[in-house]
């Protein structure tokens, strides 16, 4: 599809380049739309897809629906009231808002880690331990937790405190608690919504130094306002704008490439201008 607010490049023919050789396809979105009640369109038109096992990045000023569109991958849009998705997202070849398809089964297989590090006010062990427990995926939890410890590079560091509460954990230790209750209970795919904003730059190395890890086993996309993050992790990187007329603000997908293009060669004047820091 193109946009008629500006000249673009052509959406389909930028997915078929920006896609990586002989990688599986996980989301498959087509003309995705999402609307808060009748006055606002949070974004319109989104075209893009998203590979196994690299790190996919939305860029993009506040308020061009970057939240808004990670949210669709899990179905989180559907605790807004008012919300309304149009369009298509296949996971896998399957329609996430088809007849019959169980949201608590999608957010299991597509995990989601926040802005802000929120463990519950239990113990480590405890916030790792929910998931599975609610899941009935009790056997082996010891087992479990340790392995979701692990992977979110946490062992080390609480193996010897799994009764402690889990706030007097560090900020940069509390987001990994949360990737680390998001693995533990075997998902396929990684959400991750601004996960290092609020930390410092050692703890945000920490983070990123674990998305990189993550990736071998998970598919990940993440939101983020940091471009020089995005840059540093990503493999895909989509860029969002807004585009306004005299009815109405949207969302829209700009340009989505290899990370390297849309930082150094990008396609669209409005990427250039966005990454060079001439607006937003």
């Amino acid at each position: 599809m193109t946009f008629t607010m500006a000249p673009v490049i052509d959406v389909a023919q930028a997915r078929r380049e920006a896609g990586p050789v002989q990688r599986e396809v996980v989301f498959d979105i087509q003309d995705l739309a999402v609307n808060y009640g009748r006055a606002t369109t949070a974004i319109s038109g989104v075209d893009l897809d998203i590979y196994r096992n690299l790190i996919t990045a939305v860029i993009g000023p506040s308020g061009c629906g970057k939240s808004t569109f990670i949210r669709c991958l899990n179905r989180m849009n559907d605790l807004v009231p008012g919300a309304k998705i149009d369009g298509k997202i296949l996971y896998l070849g399957e329609d996430l808002y088809g007849q019959g398809v169980d949201p608590v089964e999608v957010r299991r297989r597509i995990g989601m880690v926040f802005q802000k590090a929120n463990p519950f006010p239990k113990s480590i062990y405890d916030n790792v331990a929910w998931g599975p427990r609610v899941l009935g995926m009790k056997q082996d939890l010891d087992e479990r937790v340790e392995k979701a410890l692990t992977g979110a590079a946490l062992w080390g560091e609480v193996k010897d405190r799994l009764k402690k509460n889990a706030l007097s954990l560090s900020g940069g230790q509390q987001q990994r608690l949360c990737i680390a209750r998001a693995i533990a209970v075997e998902p396929d795919v990684l959400l991750l919504d601004e996960p290092a904003s609020a930390l410092d730059p050692i703890a945000t190395s920490a983070i990123e130094e674990l998305m990189h890890e993550l990736k071998r086993d998970y598919t990940l996309v993440i939101v983020t306002h940091n471009m020089q993050q995005a840059a540093r992790v990503a493999d895909l990187t989509a860029f969002f704008s807004l585009e306004v007329d005299e009815t109405r603000r949207s969302g829209v997908l700009v340009e989505y490439d290899a990370t390297d293009k849309i930082f150094t060669n990008p396609s669209d004047q409005r990427t250039e201008d966005y990454v060079t820091g001439r607006f937003g």
